[in-house]
């Protein structure tokens, strides 16, 4: 298998985009050969997917496999896929006040099963919408199916503890946190989230650096930051470097339910913003919040080495490669708010590992 291990990560990012893909594309992709060991692992990121109200109504009526769409064997390739789970699975009816309360059927985590999810983030504005025994449905419904999750527990620990995989001998370590919700953080003796606010991030500073000194790729999955947002603002900006100096490789963050740009800091990635993955939300018309990507991460012992970007576009409760003008747009959109990062995504049709990065 060709690597890149050798090839600098600099400030320009290669990938290659399609639209229908076979099983024997993304094999390609990937540039594996099952003949030679593997020296490299894929990490999947997908934003929020949110299985409640519309959804799990639909899913009362389809295969579990229907929210994933022609995306599916994009989800089924990496070593690792990581989402953020919007939503509560339990049959609780003791919702709490707020606007929106999200909950799905527990027989739904047959949704991420087939998708081969390994890890989810409960580190969001509502894994408490049906209070701590919504959470702990959730929990239990994830456990029983070998779902790891952070982010979210019964107490501050499990709120914060880490997940650490070990794939082809690289140790990943993943955390959760966020920054909404400061009333539902877990205490020493109560469950809840692991909060953390964006200007004082200490204490997740200093959880990150403990795992860095057990494995060798740190991923933080961060839902933080208002709906909405097109751009991170300083604070946020400052709080993601300051993660990357405290040892984290990779961010991924989600909550705007629209995707941001994309910084190489340090050769350390930082996804701002992944958007929103499954839902059932009414889309904007500017903001187009139906549009994101599925982000396919590769990375060694030695840090990241590369990242492919597959547009995908939410309709009907479902997703799918984007076409045509969803895919141009979603194109346009996050090389032009990148390159405001000074990151150069460029548009390479099929990527080709030996082909040297363009220093910019």
């Amino acid at each position: 298998m060709k690597s890149a291990r050798g090839i600098a990560f600099s400030r320009t990012i290669l990938f290659f985009l399609v639209g229908i893909v076979s099983c024997i594309g993304l094999y390609n992709w990937y540039g594996m050969n099952k003949n030679q060991p593997k020296k490299t692992v894929i990490i999947g990121l997908a934003g929020d997917v949110m299985l409640g109200r519309l959804v799990n109504e639909k899913l009362k009526k389809v295969p579990f496999a229907y929210s994933w769409g022609n995306v599916l064997p994009l989800l089924l390739q990496p070593d690792i896929t990581i989402i953020n789970l919007e939503t509560t699975l339990t049959e609780s009816q003791r919702a709490v006040p707020k606007v929106f309360n999200f909950r799905s059927d527990p027989k739904n985590i047959q949704v991420l099963k087939v998708a081969n999810i390994k890890v989810v983030s409960l580190a969001n504005n509502h894994i408490k919408d049906f209070d701590d025994e919504g959470l702990r449905d959730t929990i239990t419904t994830l456990d029983n199916e070998d779902i790891l999750h952070v982010g979210a527990g019964g107490n501050k620990l499990e709120a914060r503890k880490s997940v650490i995989l070990t794939r082809q001998g690289i140790k990943i370590g993943i955390l959760g946190a966020t920054d909404n919700e400061a009333g539902w953080t877990a205490t020493d003796t109560s469950p809840g989230i692991n909060y953390f606010h964006v200007e004082r991030p200490e204490e997740l500073l200093e959880d990150i650096k403990k795992l860095k000194k057990h494995v060798d790729i740190v991923i933080i999955s961060l839902h933080w930051g208002p709906n909405m947002r097109e751009h991170p603002t300083e604070q946020y900006i400052k709080a993601a470097h300051a993660m990357i100096d405290a040892g984290a490789d990779i961010i991924h963050g989600h909550s705007a339910h629209i995707f941001q740009g994309i910084e190489v800091y340090s050769n350390k990635l930082i996804l701002y913003d992944t958007g929103n993955f499954v839902d059932d939300y009414r889309v904007d018309a500017h903001l187009r919040n139906d549009r994101s990507f599925f982000f396919v991460v590769e990375v060694s012992k030695g840090g990241v080495q590369s990242l492919q970007l597959i547009p995908v576009l939410i309709d009907s409760m479902q997703v799918n490669v984007a076409r045509g003008q969803d895919y141009d747009w979603s194109m346009t959109r996050i090389r032009k708010l990148s390159k405001e990062f000074g990151t150069i995504i460029s548009l390479k049709g099929l990527w080709n590992r030996a082909e040297p990065l363009i220093n910019v």
